[in-house]
């Protein structure tokens, strides 16, 4: 009886798959899973447009995200060198500026009595931030030129070590340096606003130039402005998109990312190169700047000589009290 019961089903099969109804409804489905293989199916793979699918995530119905490869060219091809050359730049530029015009002097002798420049506040403030932006410039240039630099001379293990300790550092710190960086906006802005004084100290090379001017300045001179803007810039770009890369969980696009991330590198590359200039002026290129950052405290000659603007209205508020 079973015998019976399996040649009938395996002959009502037969019948089944070689009625012309269902042998075209296959043809046809050959067909279009053969076109679908095609120059026009690959084409609107490439175009980005998304299909049918049954997962409900972002970017899920695309197959292939193409704008990962332009993302990466414009990374590896412009951002990556161009940023180098930036950064290599400044720093060729400001060694042959020291050879040539030395540390910039003070043109009178100290005259040991010292002037109140920044509060203890102020300087924990400055430390603070200088010092997480040291941390993520070298933790950030690392995860960008480290590869090509350091990748070729060391050995695997201690290249894993050193790149897997520059994404930590760089991910967990660069949250806190925002705070920094909001800190120093809201104390600092009110004396960094431009006025015709600082046109005249740009007119007159700010100081720096070996020919014994010195202009004109009030609490913050013209260069530590433009230094100031550009942190309240760059910046402030650099935390906006680096926040926004460290915390993934707000269904951002792949495509959002990549724009924050090409907006990051060119942020941070420039702000690198612009703060060796701050670097330099506030250390080897002005003989008594760093003191001030240090102990808070300045020499009377170095007030006068650099910031005489402000030196005249701290006497005058010491003669008022």
């Amino acid at each position: 009886m079973l015998h019976r019961i399996l040649i009938a089903t395996f002959a009502l099969f037969l019948v089944f798959v070689s009625n012309p109804i269902f042998a075209d409804e296959s043809a046809n489905a050959e067909r279009e899973i053969a076109q679908l293989a095609g120059a026009d199916y690959w084409r609107q793979v490439k175009d980005g447009e998304e299909g049918y699918t049954t997962s409900k995530g972002l970017e899920h119905g695309m197959l292939i995200n193409t704008t990962g490869q332009l993302w990466r060219e414009i990374r590896n091809k412009w951002i990556t060198p161009i940023g180098g050359y930036m950064i290599l730049g400044a720093f060729g530029a400001l060694l042959a500026f020291y050879l040539w015009a030395g540390q910039i002097k003070l043109s009178k002798e100290r005259t040991g009595n010292k002037v109140l420049r920044w509060t203890p506040f102020e300087r924990a403030l400055h430390w603070y931030t200088a010092s997480l932006f040291l941390i993520l410039a070298l933790s950030g240039l690392m995860l960008m030129y480290g590869k090509y630099i350091m990748m070729p001379v060391v050995s695997s293990s201690v290249w894993g070590f050193i790149i897997s300790a520059a994404k930590i550092s760089h991910n967990y710190l660069g949250p806190l340096f925002v705070f920094g960086l909001v800190g120093m906006l809201i104390k600092w802005m009110k004396n960094n606003l431009f006025n015709k004084v600082d046109l005249e100290w740009f007119r007159q090379g700010g100081g720096i130039l070996p020919n014994g001017k010195h202009p004109e300045a009030d609490f913050c001179n013209g260069g530590e402005k433009i230094w100031f803007w550009l942190l309240a810039t760059a910046g402030v770009t650099v935390c906006v998109t680096g926040l926004i890369m460290d915390f993934p969980m707000f269904n951002q696009t792949r495509e959002l990312m990549q724009i924050v991330n090409v907006l990051h590198a060119i942020s941070s590359l420039g702000l690198i190169a612009a703060s060796l200039g701050h670097i330099y002026i506030g250390t080897v290129g002005t003989e008594g700047a760093l003191e001030g950052m240090k102990t808070g405290y300045v020499d009377e000659t170095w007030a006068k000589q650099h910031h005489n603007i402000w030196y005249k209205k701290v006497k005058k508020q010491e003669g008022e009290s």
